[in-house]
Order: structure tokens, then C-alpha cells, then sequence
């Protein structure tokens, strides 16, 4: 058995290590319990163009016409998986809800069956779902992304939202998170391995069709525990 307290570890140990006490335990997603007193990394928010947009994914005006794509299932070895398979697990779609109660801002994924709290208005260990107060800020503790496939979010009540994502790759940073304001009269597509962490109202409720591969395997970065940080989204003047 590895020692954690043996500097002469290779890194080959460490690895082997780290992926055996990093397993995947799955974030609670409604009571995540963070640390208090996290700084906060404001990140910018940038207009939803389709040069903007370019190299995380694409604006669609219809969801019927939007096709998502599948990631071929992976080889094991030199011998390549044949082309006419291993991308057949297809997709499943439902309503996202993002909605607001007081300082927290909740999602509801029926595509997948999940929800999570996606954010707050004020720091965690303050915040409350009486609050009166309307959000000036989102700070978002959690991101994940999908090596299974790609995923459409589409307004069905028209109104503007946020997406904050990244370039893919796991070493991934705070200051590499954007977020993309959406009119409210286009979808947003992301590509496969696009961070992300579903798609956010900016006050009250908001309803989008959520379309995206039925895998659903999820890889995560949490900021709180990894970075010590929340991501900031201000949200005045939007």
C-alpha cells in the first residue's frame, strides 16, 4: 500500500495515489458544504456572438435541427473501435429549470434527473432562501463536462441568460472560465469536454430544453476545495 507520508513517492506512485483517494465520490450537489471565507475570481462575461462562440460550440436558432454529438467510444489499444459503432447510446432531452430562491440559485435537470444548487448571490455560509434581495452576483463553487458528448440548452421563455465554460482540458484554472450572455432568442451548443455547469437565470425563473448525450459521464472541478475560490459572475447591468 502507497504511504502518504513517504516523499520518495515517484510520480507514477503519486498518480496511482491521487486517482485512488481522488475517486469519484460525487459532489452532493444540494448541500455542498464549503469551506467559509473563499475569495472570489471575477471572471469576464462576454456577448454571445457566432464568432464568440466559435471553438466551445455554436448559437442554433432551431433545437429541432440541432444535432448532438456523440463521442465514439475509446479504444483500448491500437486496434481502432469500428466506425459503425460505439457511438449508438444516442440522446436524452428534457426541461432545465434555473431558478432563484432568495440568495441561491437552484437547477432542476429532468433530461438527466439531477439537481444541484448551481450558485449564490452572497458567500454560502450567509446566504438564505428568504432573502428578498435581488442577485447582483452568481458565484459558482463547481463545473463539470461531458467526454460522452455535446449538449443544447434552448429558452423557451425567451429571456437573456448566462453560461459560463471553458477550453477543455483538466488542468483547468479559475482564470480560464468566460461566460457567455445569451439573448434569449438563440440556444446555445457546446461541444463535447466544454466545461460548463448548466445554464444560469439571471433573477427569477427560466426554463431551456436540455439536450445532450444519455451517457452522461460527468468529470468535475470543484473551486472550493481545489482552488479555495468561488468564480464571480457580477450581474449588474445585465
Amino acid at each position: 500500500m502507497l504511504d502518504p507520508g513517504n516523499r520518495d513517492i515517484d510520480l507514477n506512485q503519486a498518480f496511482i495515489f491521487l486517482n485512488i483517494f481522488m475517486k469519484s465520490t460525487p459532489p452532493d450537489y444540494l448541500n455542498p458544504d464549503l469551506p467559509a471565507g473563499l475569495k472570489h475570481v471575477q471572471i469576464p462575461i462576454i456577448q454571445a456572438t457566432p464568432e464568440t462562440v466559435k471553438g466551445y460550440g455554436w448559437l442554433v436558432d432551431d433545437p429541432a435541427a440541432c444535432a448532438v454529438e456523440i463521442t465514439r467510444w475509446p479504444a483500448q489499444g491500437w486496434r481502432l473501435v469500428d466506425t459503425d459503432c460505439g457511438d449508438e447510446g444516442g440522446t436524452t432531452e428534457g426541461v432545465f429549470i434555473s431558478s432563484w430562491k432568495g440568495d441561491i440559485l437552484y437547477g432542476s435537470n429532468e433530461a438527466v434527473g439531477g439537481n444541484y444548487i448551481l450558485g449564490y448571490a452572497t458567500a454560502p455560509e450567509h446566504a438564505s432562501v428568504a432573502s428578498s434581495n435581488k442577485p447582483k452576483q452568481i458565484l459558482l463553487w463547481h463545473a463539470n463536462y461531458h467526454p460522452d458528448g455535446g449538449q443544447l440548452f434552448f429558452p423557451l421563455d425567451k429571456r437573456p441568460y448566462l453560461v459560463p465554460v471553458a477550453l477543455p482540458g483538466d488542468d483547468v484554472k479559475p482564470e480560464d472560465f468566460i461566460c457567455f450572455l445569451c439573448s434569449g432568442e438563440q440556444g446555445l451548443y457546446i461541444h463535447a469536454n466544454i466545461w460548463h455547469e448548466g445554464v444560469f437565470a439571471i433573477d427569477g425563473k427560466q426554463r431551456f430544453l436540455d439536450r445532450q448525450g444519455a451517457v452522461h459521464a460527468r468529470v468535475s472541478v470543484d473551486f472550493a476545495r481545489e482552488f479555495n475560490c468561488l468564480l464571480e459572475l457580477p450581474l449588474e447591468g445585465l
